[in-house]
């Protein structure tokens, strides 16, 4: 044996007596976590025949409620914060705003989209009933349900925010100052311009563009044969696009969302009467404008950016006339020998490419 093989044979030892703690360690916390995380016990017939029974309709509407409460709930309580408490601004500013609305629109679809499909807002449930073959008998309980979550959304944080609203509401009165305005506690539950914004127009056309621009980003986000969004960052993305357009647009006055605005301008008109409908009369620009802009995003996506052939592909559709369809497609296009191999080794190598990046 070398000096060196010695020397090795006795460092051996030294090398396992050093790692034994932290396998030690390991086996620890695995024990520890085993001893403290329920397991899932057997599923009882009686469960399974209870899920059985519950009417679909009904799961897909307190989903979709649930869904909208989780997305307003903390925008909402992010705005009361920055308006109630203006005077210190570590409780909140517009940027606290979108990150509320944002990461509670992701949490919204994480908690709803596996029952109810997670759509949130009423112009995405009509977008869906125009171009994914969505039923069009579910969009109205559909676009109920995702006002009402707004609507208990609002209604519960005014209980939760009732004493600060009461002093600032006292403080307008002793000012003489309306309670609707924008940055009065009405504008807590929904949105109302600035008194210089006289010119509705205006305010069409930055309604118009957010929500398209919304719209877009989610189309685009759940396209199943765009290679760089996976299903679990996927809610993470919408999101965003509503944290960019809050942060950008906010102190302009926007809406973004028809469930949002019409559920708390409920609220707001409960605690501070029918003004909340008619100041400055913006109500429909609020709740209306979303529906055309989002439809006019969607549809701009499905006629210049959608690849049809690219979801069969992947086997995320089908032609409406089986493979025979497919084939005769192909035939007549010219792309019947090259084109499916190919596109199908491109997708699956791109497919590959961001899974690795996500």
């Amino acid at each position: 044996m070398s000096h060196h093989e010695s020397s090795d044979s006795h460092e051996m030892p030294n090398m396992h007596m050093q790692q034994a703690p932290g396998m030690a360690m390991t086996d620890a916390l695995r024990k520890h976590l085993t001893r403290h995380i329920l397991s899932a016990g057997p599923v009882t017939q009686r469960r399974l025949d209870f899920e059985h029974a519950r009417p679909t309709w009904l799961r897909d509407m307190f989903a979709e409620a649930t869904g909208v409460f989780f997305y307003v709930y903390p925008g909402m309580a992010a705005t009361a914060a920055f308006i109630l408490q203006k005077e210190n601004s570590a409780f909140g500013s517009i940027f606290t705003i979108g990150l509320a609305y944002g990461v509670g629109a992701a949490l919204g679809i994480i908690c709803c989209a596996g029952t109810s499909g997670g759509h949130l807002n009423p112009s995405i449930t009509i977008c869906f009933a125009i171009w994914q073959g969505f039923p069009w008998r579910k969009v109205p309980y559909y676009i109920f349900a995702q006002i009402a979550g707004a609507f208990f959304a609002g209604l519960i944080l005014y209980g939760q925010y009732y004493q600060q609203i009461e002093v600032y509401r006292l403080e307008l009165e002793k000012l003489g100052m309306p309670e609707i305005f924008a940055g009065s506690p009405a504008s807590i539950f929904t949105s109302y311009p600035l008194g210089s914004q006289t010119h509705q127009g205006w305010l069409v056309l930055i309604e118009f563009f957010v929500d398209a621009f919304i719209g877009f980003a989610i189309w685009a986000v759940l396209d199943p044969s765009n290679p760089f969004i996976s299903a679990s960052i996927a809610p993470f993305f919408i999101g965003l696009a509503y944290c960019l357009m809050i942060w950008g647009f906010a102190s302009v006055t926007i809406s973004t969302n028809l469930a949002r605005d019409l559920g708390g301008r409920l609220v707001a008109m409960l605690f501070f009467g029918s003004e909340a409908f008619t100041y400055m009369s913006y109500w429909w620009i609020g709740i209306f404008i979303n529906i055309p802009a989002t439809i006019f995003a969607t549809c701009f996506y499905e006629l210049v950016f959608r690849d049809s052939l690219d979801k069969i592909a992947l086997g995320h559709a089908q032609h409406e006339d089986g493979m025979d369809g497919i084939a005769r497609h192909l035939s007549q296009t010219g792309l019947m020998d090259p084109y499916p191999e190919e596109r199908i080794l491109r997708r699956k190598e791109y497919g590959s490419q961001s899974s690795r990046i996500s």
